[in-house]
């Protein structure tokens, strides 16, 4: 880039509020406050955090608009707040920008309190918003004493046994008319929940997964609507879940300290309009009867015979005096605690694309994609006619299905099978309660007359997010990338992130926290590793160590996987401080993160840390495991460090800043060749690894970056790595100036690479750039972030967190003609979209109000970059802020921009 001159000229638009008739200033303010959260959800019902964070966003057409100050107002009445009265909090004008995790610091809050609440603010001119529309948060049950209810398992059967789940159930009738009512319940393994012959909500597989002997989660829900004076029930059918495990796995799973029969804990509170009130808690006096579920299995699948069914079970006309009392437990160990994290959901519903029949009677259904769920099947036939879908992700040469790749490691049962009987009356639509598999073939056998496409539907299932991004490019092959990042991320969520949704469906931490990064671009899933993060507490040990998987059952093989996995507890907090803002995760985990560091030192040996798993699955060359795990060694003691210095703690983060250059120098000792630039293994995961965590020395980064763009190049621009490496190549040669070497080895469709998954037919990311194995893991899927990071250009400021301050430098790479990318960040939508046709571009950026950015433009030498319309000198909320590299500079304030500027070919 030459120089430019002084009297640089930039292009700005006339704010168009002011066409558009919004107010002047001086004449009100048009900012307004949306989008109210609490512990980010949405109007949560039933938390148990006794100082909640508060969060919201501003809106405003005007350029530079920002918060100067805000005044929250909680009231537990409605009416109250609606006349400004915080009868819980009234935190006055209080002079701030904070919009995000303003924490709660109004009366004590109790267990059930309803809490309303709004919010204003002040603008950059001082002039007040008006208040925000109300949102809410409820108290869930704060006190063990507050549970009056009791444990509840079915009276037959072995505490391990696999019996049919069981129907459980009370009538009660209310003499008076309902004014408020909350049903609080945890049903072990899964539960399905009905009030009054309909269910309740739409969740399904319901509690989220934990190491039920240390934490259990409940559900709150609002039932108000649901209950009517007189007769009324209360009806929960049980599934076995990851509680009741009978599968024999290589996972053992079935010998987990926790395991017992399902088991209930369901409490309703009514507030009646008199004011009176009532609780009807789980007891012994509720009843309970086999259902229809003859089987179901987490890693086998479900058998439902509709012969069985009884009509009505979960009605009050129902008369089930014939069933059995149902038997107090002792019900998990672990502490009651409130599920927090958006459910799992059916979030979509696929039609077949191709029915075949390989064999006679032998039916298989394509989805044309791979997914996470179960088949919702619709049959008619004669009474007891057993209908058999079986699940898989590959066809056999004769077009049955092909199971072999994900069954591996199951011992026991059929895997991923579903059965169902018919009851022989009409059309009969049946779909599994209490498992899910990952698939795209369906195999259908048994059925009564011959199927159409209508015969079956795909069910997606996975953890609800918001959506959090979108991208898409004029490279139709990475937007293939990127739709199949997005199905193998979905499929491996469901309250925990898993490496797959068939052969293990474990929380395997490795893959997790390779993956966390494009999560956080794509979706809001900062409540569920929220969550995660909790397991993790619940699963180290005193002396720091962590398993591999979590939760876990106890299997030997969890633990001693190494800091390539385990370090998912110190990343994935950062990455929440990084990209959201929270500062309580780091301080409420510091301790244990310190403790798992100390632990790695404990098996250092001269700062080189040998134990534990490496570059998994890698394409040809392997990498020793030491470079990788002391890399993250040393980067788990560098984030300590710093979370440290956020928290005060002075002494330690000079302890494990010390630390960490110990490790950096021995590292550089023990696997540095000066004389030729390489480390040890010479491969591109090792050199890759290296820069990726910082530990080149200064002098040598640029022969380390020239000897690894070598490498690359001697490989016909393919990647040689594993799951470690690939990440490490695509952010260390990003952050060195080598995209174009990224971009390049993303576009191949050869092996190996993403483009020859989808030449060979995916819809998701594979576990083996070979094919083998898996055929939905997401371990690979930082590739995505990438997107978003290099492409479109967005990326967060290391100093102002949660894209207070944000860069947008797009690189423009290869033959891309445009790129649309957006990011809901926690302070609004933050756009990039670009253009280059001939040898014009056109970027145009948004930036939400309460935030400013710094613009990287592209441009020839010795040519201007306009924005707007109209020529001033002084740019609206816009300043020149140098040149670098190929690109013009500019600070921004909030606002919507279009830059345009003359990159040649």
């Amino acid at each position: 880039m030459a120089r430019l001159a002084a009297t640089w000229l930039v292009m700005v638009s006339i704010a168009p509020a002011v066409i558009a008739g919004l107010p002047l200033p001086g004449l009100g303010t048009d900012t307004r406050v949306t989008d109210l959260t609490c512990e980010y959800l949405t109007n949560p019902l039933g938390i148990d955090v006794v100082h909640p964070r508060l969060s919201w966003r501003l809106r405003s057409q005007w350029r530079g608009q920002k918060q100067t100050a805000y005044q929250v107002i909680v009231a537990s009445r409605l009416d109250l707040l609606n006349d400004d009265q915080g009868d819980l909090w009234n935190s006055g004008k209080v002079p701030s920008d904070q919009s995000l995790d303003v924490v709660y610091a109004g009366m004590p809050l109790t267990s059930r309190t309803h809490c309303f609440w709004k919010v204003r603010v002040w603008d950059k001119d001082n002039r007040p918003s008006p208040f925000s529309d109300v949102a809410t948060w409820e108290m869930g049950l704060l006190d063990p004493n507050d549970w009056w209810a009791e444990w509840l398992v079915a009276p037959d059967g072995e505490p391990n046994a696999m019996r049919p789940a069981p129907y459980i159930r009370k009538t009660f009738a209310l003499s008076n008319w309902v004014k408020r009512a909350r049903l609080y319940i945890c049903g072990l393994g899964y539960y399905e929940l009905h009030l009054n012959g309909a269910k309740v909500g739409d969740h399904v597989l319901d509690p989220a997964f934990t190491r039920y002997d240390k934490r259990a989660l409940y559900v709150t829900y609002d039932v108000t609507d649901r209950l009517r004076r007189g007769f009324n029930a209360m009806a929960v059918v049980l599934g076995n879940g990851w509680y009741n495990v009978g599968t024999r796995a290589a996972w053992n799973f079935d010998r987990a300290p926790w395991r017992d029969r399902p088991t209930l804990l369901c409490q309703l509170e009514v507030t009646f309009i008199d004011g009176s009130r009532r609780t009807i808690g789980s007891d012994g006096t509720w009843r309970v009867s086999d259902s229809p579920i003859l089987f179901n299995s987490i890693r086998n699948g479900e058998t439902y015979d509709a012969r069985q069914q009884i009509p009505g079970w979960d009605s009050a006309d129902l008369c089930d005096a014939n069933w059995k009392l149902a038997h107090v437990g002792k019900g998990p160990e672990g502490t009651l605690k409130a599920q927090m994290l958006p459910a799992i959901e059916v979030a979509q519903t696929l039609k077949p694309v191709t029915l075949t029949e390989p064999k006679p009677g032998v039916h298989v259904f394509d989805l044309g994609q791979n997914i996470a769920g179960w088949a919702q099947l619709r049959v008619r036939g004669p009474a007891g006619t057993k209908v058999v879908m079986k699940y898989a992700e590959r066809l056999a040469d004769d077009g049955t299905i092909d199971q072999n790749d994900i069954a591996v490691h199951t011992y026991s049962g059929a895997f991923q099978t579903d059965t169902y009987v018919l009851h022989g009356d009409g059309t009969e639509v049946w779909e599994p309660r209490f498992v899910y598999h990952g698939f795209q073939y369906v195999q259908v056998t048994g059925l009564p007359s011959p199927p159409d496409l209508d015969t079956l539907r795909g069910r997606v299932v996975h953890t609800a997010f918001d959506r959090a991004g979108r991208f898409e490019c004029s490279n139709e092959l990475f937007n293939r990338i990127q739709r199949n990042a997005l199905w193998s991320y979905l499929g491996n969520f469901h309250g925990y992130p898993t490496d797959c949704p068939h052969r293990e469906k474990n929380g395997w931490t490795g893959d997790a926290h390779l993956a966390a990064e494009t999560g956080l671009y794509n979706f809001d899933a900062a409540a569920a590793y929220t969550k995660w993060m909790n397991d993790f507490k619940d699963e180290q040990r005193p002396s720091g160590e962590l398993p591999g998987i979590v939760p876990t059952s106890g299997w030997g093989y969890h633990w001693g996987n190494g800091p390539a996995w385990d370090s998912a507890y110190v990343l994935i907090p950062w990455y929440l401080y990084q990209y959201e803002g929270d500062t309580r995760i780091l301080a409420e985990h510091y301790g244990r993160l310190k403790r798992y560091v100390d632990y790695l030192t404990s098996r250092a040996e001269n700062h080189i840390v040998s134990i534990g798993l490496g570059d998994w699955a890698p394409a040809k060359s392997t990498t020793p495991e030491k470079v990788t795990s002391t890399g993250y060694y040393y980067r788990d003691a560098l984030i300590v460090s710093k979370i440290a210095g956020l928290l005060g703690r002075t002494e330690d983060a000079r302890r494990y800043t010390d630390l960490a250059l110990e490790i950096r120098d021995a590292f550089n000792r023990e696997f540095y060749n000066p004389d030729t630039g390489l480390y040890d293994g010479a491969t591109q995961t090792a050199l890759s690894c290296a820069l990726y965590h910082g530990l080149v020395p200064p002098d040598a980064r640029r022969r380390v970056v020239a000897n690894l763009v070598k490498m690359i190049k001697s490989n016909d621009d393919h990647l040689d790595a594993g799951i470690l490496g690939t990440k490490y190549l695509i952010d260390a040669l990003t952050a060195n100036g080598r995209a174009d070497v990224v971009y390049r080895m993303a576009n191949q469709t050869t092996f190996p690479s993403w483009g020859h998954w989808i030449e060979q037919g995916a819809t998701t990311l594979w576990e083996q750039w070979d094919g083998g194995a898996s055929r939905n893991h997401i371990m690979f899927g930082h590739i995505s972030a990438w997107f978003y990071e290099a492409l479109a250009g967005i990326n967060p400021d290391p100093d102002a967190v949660a894209f207070k301050h944000f860069i947008i430098k797009p690189q423009v790479l290869g033959d891309l003609a445009w790129v649309r990318a957006e990011h809901e960040s926690r302070y609004g939508t933050i756009v990039s979209n670009w253009d280059w046709y001939g040898s014009t571009f056109t970027l145009k950026v948004t930036v939400p109000p309460n935030t400013t950015a710094t613009v990287y433009v592209p441009s020839d030498e010795e040519a201007f970059v306009n924005e707007g319309p109209g020529y001033i000198h002084s740019g609206d909320h816009v300043r020149f802020a140098g040149l670098e590299d190929g690109y013009v500079l500019f600070k921004v304030e909030s606002g919507t921009y279009k830059f345009v500027s003359q990159v040649t070919r």
